[in-house]
């Protein structure tokens, strides 16, 4: 994982643009699971939106198919 009190330096675009792909990544699967735990909470469509900074249609459409089953 990429320590982010050590990001490589801008001026070398192999390692830089690698970390960003890396966080991209990470970013990704950490708003994936928080989605999931916040439907399995009773969070509505609404309040996952508003948390995330979009619109309401713009989460559900993004994150929708990552949410596992409630009862799981």
């Amino acid at each position: 994982m990429i320590d982010p009190h050590h990001m490589p330096s801008p001026d070398d675009p192999a390692d830089a643009l690698a970390a960003v792909v890396a966080l991209r990544r990470y970013a990704d699967a950490l708003e994936r699971k928080a989605v999931n735990a916040a439907v399995k909470q009773g969070w509505s469509w609404s309040d996952i939106a508003q948390a995330l900074g979009v619109s309401k249609q713009a989460a559900h459409k993004r994150l929708s198919g990552s949410v596992t089953d409630k009862d799981s």
